[in-house]
């Protein structure tokens, strides 16, 4: 069993899953690259139009990019880096899912690039799982759990591993 399941063992680098008394979890699901992707609904702060975006020079292609949003500068990720995929020009259908997440201690409010948000869905732990060490194009690191839901299977991304090196790098300071 891994940290997700009750009693289970910490899987090193992954972020634990605030599972409720009951297994389960609200989520905010998303597409992304033809992938259907969720965020805990806690950290949902809005979800709006995409906004014009300003480049910031230097910045790592993940956060490479700010808007302003309601008087405050946010920095805008766009997962596609992370996941190593191909860049999509926006949809009417896109929009930026802005939530607020603590990282190094530090709160920040944070625009994640979706080409389609869908609605908030309760997930069961049950229906988990770690991702498999061999098979998944993406950083084992930045999956936290894949998740079955009827037909489709949905990404529980791990943000603070896949922000951790614009933290830690040329991005420090992001959110400030």
């Amino acid at each position: 069993m891994s940290a997700h399941s009750t009693g289970g063992e910490a899987v090193k680098g992954v972020a634990a899953i605030a599972w409720d008394a009951h297994g389960e979890l609200e989520v905010l699901t998303f597409d992304l690259g033809g992938e259907r992707f969720a965020i805990e609904a806690t950290l949902v702060r809005e979800i709006v139009e995409l906004l014009p975006e300003t480049k910031v020079p230097g910045a790592p292609a993940l956060v490479d990019t700010v808007v302003n949003h309601r008087g405050r500068i946010v920095p805008v990720a766009d997962l596609r880096a992370a996941f190593a995929m191909v860049a999509a020009p926006p949809t009417a259908e896109s929009r930026l899912v802005v939530v607020e997440l603590t990282l190094d201690d530090e709160t920040l409010l944070l625009g994640l690039r979706a080409d389609r948000v869908h609605e908030v869905v309760t997930l069961a732990e049950a229906n988990s799982e770690d991702a498999p060490s061999v098979g998944v194009r993406w950083p084992r690191a930045y999956v936290r759990r894949l998740v079955r839901s009827g037909d489709d299977v949905i990404v529980l991304p791990d943000l603070a591993a896949i922000l951790a090196p614009a933290l830690d790098g040329a991005g420090a300071g992001i959110g400030e």
